[in-house]
């Protein structure tokens, strides 16, 4: 945001403001408060990201490549994912979990740095119903943020599903997105814990699909199956937010596109008693290791 940001493109969007109230200043306050985070800007409703393209522009195409003239391009389809068994399994000998993940927002509501109590209050009554209508392999359990019994709150952080109140440090309580805590709020998963959702935390829904193996596609197959039945439920082809340009819309443009990250964790054995080597390495390669106290830590147990 700092990078492209000008005094004349400041001048020129500084006094513009979309149908739901969102302004150039509460794009840019977590960039401004938060000046050590990588993006700067936030949006707060759909229609951001065309009244602010000329600064939004600018960020997307320096952060992925996407032109203003690009039309996005993803595939959804779990088929398209080539995977045999032998591959599967030779893949869980390394692999000891597999997630998947990406956030979909609800058309219609601020996104939640620019929301207000009766938008989060409405995206909140239309995911619970829709998980709510979720069957088979994807029925689970809602638990509302608010309500969490010590025991509750115990079990979810302990298997990593429990998101907590950012800090004043943080990206989402410098764009605004943690007014009214814990209010509408809350997290779901199915029986068998393979998925997750997060409600109105930095977006409407953040999905995820995972299992403790190597098994991608599956994985996969039910992140598609889930996002496709909350759709479906929330009313089906235009819930999500969705343009032909951006993709999927999200509250922080690092999110637009398919949106979706996938993550393995997998046993490095060797390299787990040289740090600096292993980071040496996934440097090299774009990627991140982070062991079980997270980044610049070892594996423990071996994992």
């Amino acid at each position: 945001m700092s990078k492209f940001l000008t005094e004349e493109l400041f001048n020129q969007l500084k006094d513009l403001k979309t149908d739901k109230g969102w302004t150039l200043h509460n794009c840019i306050q977590t960039g401004v408060m938060t000046p050590h985070l990588h993006v700067g800007a936030m949006a707060g409703d759909e229609q951001t990201y065309v009244t602010f393209a000329p600064l939004f522009d600018k960020i997307i195409e320096a952060w992925h490549g996407h032109k203003a003239t690009d039309v996005h391009v993803s595939d959804l389809n779990p088929d398209s994912v080539t995977m045999n068994e032998e591959q599967t399994e030779n893949l869980s000998k390394y692999v000891v979990s597999t997630r998947i993940r990406a956030a979909r927002n609800l058309r219609g509501f601020s996104l939640p740095p620019g929301t207000n109590n009766e938008d989060r209050e409405g995206v909140y009554n239309s995911l619970t119903n829709s998980f709510s209508k979720l069957d088979g392999e994807l029925k689970g359990t809602f638990y509302d943020l608010g309500k969490l019994t010590s025991e509750q709150s115990d079990q979810l952080r302990s298997e990593g599903f429990l998101f907590q109140k950012p800090s004043n440090t943080n990206l989402l309580f410098n764009a605004g997105a943690v007014r009214d805590w814990p209010n509408h709020r809350g997290i779901f998963h199915n029986d068998d814990k393979t998925i997750l959702c997060w409600c109105n935390e930095e977006d409407h829904c953040r999905i995820i699909s995972m299992s403790k193996d190597g098994d991608v596609k599956s994985v996969f197959r039910r992140f598609c199956e889930l996002s496709h039945g909350i759709k479906d439920a929330c009313g089906g082809g235009d819930a999500f937010m969705y343009n032909d340009h951006l993709g999927f819309i999200g509250a922080c443009p690092s999110n637009l596109g398919t949106g979706l990250r996938a993550s393995v964790m997998v046993r490095l054995l060797l390299l787990n008693e040289h740090i600096e080597a292993l980071e040496k390495i996934c440097t090299k390669y774009d990627l991140q290791p982070r062991g079980s106290a997270g980044e610049h830590s070892k594996a423990e147990g071996g994992k």
